[in-house]
């Protein structure tokens, strides 16, 4: 399986809280590991983690092995998606884009991303990821 996935699941893999099944591939849009450490800067900015902690996870991502998508046809289809869905920014229309034309299903843990996905791609729970694919089991 092909998963797309959104910043706050890629560093929830990176600290280590999800372990990804050998038999899916990670993929995602070119802005999520910028998404990822302002969620991180954030979190050392409301206390939630200290500099040394956030460091640490951002490192982490790193090694967690996702193909970044920032091509022109995924930025336009985030650009429609985000048009005609009246968004106010096209952050969630390039998670859901990537996910439209690459993966299978998308993971998010984001409330944003996970409503503007609604009825516009197969949507997985977290879990799936540390699952087989299905042709595996």
């Amino acid at each position: 399986m092909r998963y797309g996935i959104d910043a706050l699941v890629a560093l929830e893999i990176a600290r280590g809280g999800i372990a990804v099944h050998e038999s899916h591939t990670l993929v995602g849009p070119g802005r999520l590991r910028s998404d990822a450490m302002a969620a991180l800067y954030d979190g050392v900015a409301t206390g939630a983690l200290t500099r040394d902690e956030a460091r640490s996870i951002l490192e982490a991502l790193t090694g967690v092995r996702i193909r970044l998508l920032n091509d022109r046809v995924s930025r336009a289809t985030a650009w429609k998606l985000a048009l005609s869905r009246d968004a106010l920014s096209p952050t969630a229309a390039e998670y859901v884009a990537v996910a439209r034309l690459q993966a299978d299903a998308l993971v998010t843990t984001d409330p944003d991303v996970a409503a503007f996905a609604e009825g516009l791609v197969e949507m997985a729970p977290v879990q799936a990821l540390s699952q087989p694919s299905r042709a595996d089991a």
